[in-house]
C-alpha cells in the first residue's frame, strides 16, 4: 500500500434509496447475522461431537459452516454501527482489511464447493474406492489448499487496488469496501488495476464453476445408470445441499462481477443477499435436506437442553 496516500479514511455511503429505512434495516441486518452466527456455530459443534459425521463430507461441510461464519462478520459489524447512528467512517487500513477478507473468504469459499462437489463424484462414481481416495491426508490437503488459494486470491487483489494513490473523493458508494466501488476512488489511471483483478475475480469464479458443472455432470451419468431406485434417490438426495448452496452462492457473484452494466443500488441489493442472507440459509439447507445432521443435531440438543435445566 501506498504511504503517500493522502487519504486516511472512507466513508461508506450505504445502501442507496434506503434513506428512513435504517431502523428497519438495522433488524433485518442483526436477525440475520445473529442466525448465521447462531445456526453455522451449531452445525459446527454438532458435526465436532457426533463421530458419526467423521467424515470427508461432513468434515467439509464444518469447514463451510466456518467460513459462513467468517464471510459475513466482514461487513455486517460495521453496516449495523452507522446504521444505528454511528460514524460511516473507515479507516484506510479497515477499508484494505474489508477487501482483503471479503475477497480470500470468498475465493476460500469457492474452492470449498469445487472440492465437495469433488468429494461427491468420488463418493458417487467411484463408492469402492472412496475411502482410500479421500484419506485423511488429502482432505486436510485440501482444506489447506482452499485457505493458502483464497488468500493469495485475496492478496493480489487487495495488492492492486490499495498499491495505487487515493489523494481525491473518500466516499464509497455502497456498505462495504470492494472492487468496484473504491477503484474509481484512485487518483491514477486504473485500466491495469481494474483489468488484472476483474479478470482474477471471472478466472476463479469461472473455474470454479465450470469444474462444479462437470463434477455434477458426471455424477449424473452415473446416478442415471443405476438399476436401484431407492440408490438413485438417496444420491440425488445428498447432492440436492449442495447443488442448492452451489446456486445460492454463485448466482449473486456472477450478477455482480460478470454483467457488464453496474448499477450502485442492485449491486447492493445483491451483496446485500451474498454477505448477510446466503450464509443464514446453508444451516437450513444442510439440516432440512440431509436426515443424517438432523439425527445428529437432535441427539446434541437434546444433551444439551436438559444440562442447561438441570
Amino acid at each position: 500500500m501506498h504511504n503517500s496516500t493522502a487519504v486516511t479514511e472512507f466513508i461508506l455511503l450505504g445502501i442507496p434509496n434506503s434513506e428512513g429505512l435504517e431502523s428497519m434495516l438495522f433488524v433485518l441486518f442483526f436477525f440475520f447475522y445473529l442466525f448465521t452466527l447462531l445456526g453455522n456455530l451449531l452445525i459446527f459443534l454438532t458435526i465436532l461431537v457426533s463421530s458419526n459425521l467423521h467424515t470427508p463430507m461432513y468434515f467439509f461441510l464444518g469447514n463451510l459452516s466456518v467460513f459462513d461464519i467468517f464471510f459475513p462478520s466482514v461487513s455486517s459489524p460495521k453496516t449495523m454501527l452507522y446504521l444505528i447512528g454511528q460514524s460511516r467512517a473507515i479507516s484506510y487500513e479497515g477499508c484494505a482489511s474489508q477487501l482483503f477478507f471479503y475477497h480470500a473468504l470468498g475465493g476460500t469459499e469457492c474452492f470449498l464447493y469445487t472440492v465437495m462437489a469433488y468429494d461427491r463424484f468420488v463418493a458417487i462414481c467411484h463408492p469402492l474406492r472412496y475411502t482410500v481416495i479421500m484419506n485423511y491426508r488429502v482432505c486436510i490437503g485440501l482444506i489447506l489448499g482452499t485457505w493458502l488459494g483464497g488468500c493469495l486470491h485475496g492478496s493480489i487483489l487487495t495488492f492492486l487496488v490499495f498499491r495505487l494513490p487515493y489523494c481525491g473523493p473518500n466516499e464509497v458508494d455502497n456498505f462495504f469496501c470492494d472492487i468496484p466501488v473504491v477503484l474509481p476512488l484512485a487518483c491514477a489511471d486504473t485500466t491495469l488495476a481494474q483489468t488484472v483483478s476483474f479478470t482474477d475475480v471471472d478466472v476463479v469464479t469461472l473455474m470454479c464453476f465450470f469444474l462444479i458443472l462437470a463434477s455434477y455432470g458426471l455424477i449424473m451419468f452415473s446416478i442415471l445408470k443405476m438399476s436401484s431406485s431407492e440408490g438413485r434417490r438417496r444420491a440425488f438426495s445428498t447432492c440436492s445441499a449442495h447443488l442448492i448452496s452451489i446456486l445460492l452462492f454463485y448466482g449473486p457473484v456472477m450478477l455482480i462481477y460478470l454483467r457488464p452494466a453496474s448499477s450502485p443500488w442492485l449491486d447492493s441489493v445483491i451483496q446485500v443477499l451474498n454477505n448477510i442472507v446466503t450464509p443464514s440459509l446453508n444451516p437450513l439447507v444442510y439440516t432440512l435436506r440431509n436426515e443424517s445432521v438432523k439425527l445428529a443435531l437432535r441427539k446434541v440438543l437434546t444433551r444439551v437442553v436438559p444440562a442447561s435445566v438441570g
